[in-house]
């Protein structure tokens, strides 16, 4: 995956809730779910920005 760097950032309450409770029904950890979430995130916008 590559080197691990810290990353401090303000999220809203309720979604670090929410992301508590899927870590817990799917056995990962926050830092995983959160790293999935982002990859997500840029490759969605990579094809948005690829179909202009």
């Amino acid at each position: 995956m590559g080197e691990k760097k810290v990353f401090s950032t303000s999220i809203d309450l309720s979604c670090i809730k929410e992301l508590k409770h899927l870590a817990v029904d799917t056995d990962k950890s926050l830092g995983r779910l959160l790293e999935e979430a982002i990859r997500d995130l840029v490759e969605k916008y990579k094809k948005k920005l690829q179909n202009k």
